[in-house]
């Protein structure tokens, strides 16, 4: 994706609010209807996506690194990556659970 930890890691925050979004308003209208066959093929065919995007935002670029021989920036980003985004789920629980959002 991006050589910036900060905009990798931003780009899984906005995947995963994308996600819920979607999944919150398009199932508002199903909220009083039994689960079909579909939902658990459904949920399936989102962690699917979801783990293949997230792979993308936080490997492809250290991957790149690691194949051309840059073995320490790829660790270098890929730990960058995770950190930030670690501390974004920080922030977002803290908001949580301090009844802010």
């Amino acid at each position: 994706m991006s050589k910036n930890p900060i905009i990798n890691a931003l780009g899984a925050s906005a995947y995963i609010i994308l996600i819920v979004s979607v999944m919150t308003f398009v199932t508002q209208p199903l909220r009083n209807k039994p689960d079909t066959f579909f939902a658990p093929i459904t949920a399936l065919f989102v962690l699917t996506l979801s783990v293949t995007v997230m792979a993308f935002l936080f490997f492809y670029q250290p991957l790149q690194f690691f194949v051309e021989g840059k073995k320490k920036e790829a660790v270098n980003l890929f730990v960058k990556t995770v950190g930030t985004f670690a501390v974004i789920t920080v922030v977002v629980l803290i908001l949580l659970f301090s009844g802010l959002i």
